[in-house]
């Protein structure tokens, strides 16, 4: 599976802002990239130190075309999984 030009300039850079709606209020949080070992090898995520609901890590991943990590869980894009960002 290929993944986005978004994904892709999101990777390179290192960090995403995204507007996010966190207790009833639609804010701009940043996003940082981090690889999570896996075995022998790594898969790229954003994450975040901040409690988000859940719908809107859905909506992010969704967004943004990577997985998505908060305080309180972890999101992948529709469709996909750990191993489709493994290498990247």
């Amino acid at each position: 599976m290929e993944i986005s030009e978004v994904a892709k300039r999101t990777i390179a850079e290192g960090k995403a802002r995204v507007r996010v709606k966190r207790a009833g209020m639609l804010q701009f949080v940043v996003f940082e990239v981090r690889r999570v070992k896996i075995g022998s090898t790594h898969f790229v995520e954003l994450y975040v130190n901040r409690v988000i609901d859940s719908n809107e890590l859905e909506r992010v991943a969704n967004e943004v075309g990577l997985p998505i990590e908060a305080e309180n869980g972890r999101a992948f894009p529709e469709g996909m999984g750990a191993k489709d960002f493994l290498g990247l």
